[in-house]
């Protein structure tokens, strides 16, 4: 019998953290490479370091279609953005508005609740209409008024995977004159982006999910024409500055590209541990990974139609990211259920009543299989 440690073919957990064949293998690999160089009786160590985190930034450059000098590493997704805002001038943000809507990444919205008094600004979170489960794209839309500075878009909905009409949003920015920011954790490595069909001025996101990352690792964007408005952190350090060996503490200078979203001294290994992921990523023949994904959601829609649960996610492809998510009927407990499917090999995660099922490259139909198997009517 086969060893459920070392088998992924239930692994529907690509929403929260990405696999890929090999993982382990390459990710231990490239951190014992970094043990060796860092550990190493030279001088070389820090270059070597640097030389690996600017290697995972240009592979994210690469995805998005940008430029090396327009990205930057940060901690985390939340990090990125609250640096990017940081950079904002307040007359940017006072007395007006920013819009995000109801069903983003919860800790963008904490972020940006909290900093609302503190930078002027009005907070306006376009609701979830009665009876549906995620915000339309026309109400996100009709709230986009002239008084918005700022729009934080979600390409993905972490929730029910719904997908964001982009060049909508990028149409509406240029017709508001507004600022226009997107979080793309949990739609890039699976779903196509390029920055010149869809021109936002920020994008964050992270290595985990589709990019079968390491935690610690999040990725910026900032657009050259928003960052010549004069984007200036306020939080700032060595690594910030034009030239980060310069010492003179009276001659600090920002750096003149993305670098100045840069602080102290830089965190290096969720970058080693990323790059593996990254790299296998980028190597696969292009819509290969995507065209998989959609075979097995597809079976997984029809699945739990089946089983008497009701789809959350948009039906339509186009509208839809790689997951599949679900209301566990009220007689089910959604918690016990992720236990049960786990003792099989099954990976799934719940948000209170709603299953978390994303199905990437390692999870095969005899997964699904055994899903129908297992999973309560």
């Amino acid at each position: 019998m086969k060893n459920l440690n070392d088998d992924f073919s239930g692994w529907l957990m690509y929403h929260s953290v990405g696999v890929y064949p090999g993982h382990q293998e390459a990710m231990t690999n490239a951190l014992a490479r970094f043990a060796a160089t860092w550990c190493a009786p030279d001088d070389t160590r820090w270059d070597d370091a640097l030389a690996a985190r600017g290697r995972l930034l240009a592979d994210w450059a690469a995805l998005l279609g940008a430029h090396d000098a327009d990205v930057f590493g940060a901690q985390n997704v939340t990090d990125a953005f609250a640096r990017f805002l940081d950079g904002l001038s307040d007359h940017v943000l006072r007395d007006r508005t920013v819009l995000v809507a109801a069903d983003c990444f919860p800790s963008l919205h904490f972020l940006l609740s909290g900093l609302a008094a503190r930078r002027g600004f009005t907070l306006r979170t376009v609701p979830i209409r009665e009876g549906e489960d995620y915000v339309r794209d026309e109400d996100f839309i009709e709230a986009w008024t002239g008084d918005v500075a700022l729009a934080l878009v979600t390409w993905v909905s972490s929730l029910t995977s719904k997908r964001v009409n982009l060049a909508a949003m990028c149409e509406q920015a240029r017709h508001r004159g507004s600022l226009a920011a997107l979080d793309v954790t949990q739609g890039i490595g699976i779903l196509p982006f390029d920055l010149d069909a869809t021109p936002f001025d920020f994008v964050c996101g992270s290595t985990l999910k589709w990019l079968c990352g390491a935690p610690g690792t999040g990725l910026g964007y900032i657009a050259p024409h928003t960052l010549a408005t004069g984007v200036e952190p306020a939080v700032r350090g060595w690594f910030s500055q034009e030239q980060p060996f310069n010492w003179n503490i009276d001659a600090f200078t920002y750096a003149s590209d993305a670098r100045r979203f840069d602080t102290g001294t830089p965190s290096v290994l969720p970058f080693v541990a990323s790059q593996p992921g990254m790299t296998w990523l980028r190597g696969q023949p292009a819509g290969s990974v995507r065209t998989h994904n959609l075979a097995l959601s597809h079976e997984l829609i029809a699945l739990v139609d089946e089983n008497g649960y009701r789809l959350l996610s948009p039906r339509a492809d186009d509208d839809r990211g790689g997951s599949i998510m679900v209301e566990v009927p009220a007689h089910l407990d959604a918690a016990q259920i992720v236990v049960r499917l786990k003792e099989t090999g099954l990976f799934v995660d719940s948000r209170s009543r709603t299953l978390r099922l994303s199905p990437g490259v390692c999870t095969t139909r005899a997964g699904l299989e055994r899903l129908a198997q297992c999973l309560p009517r």
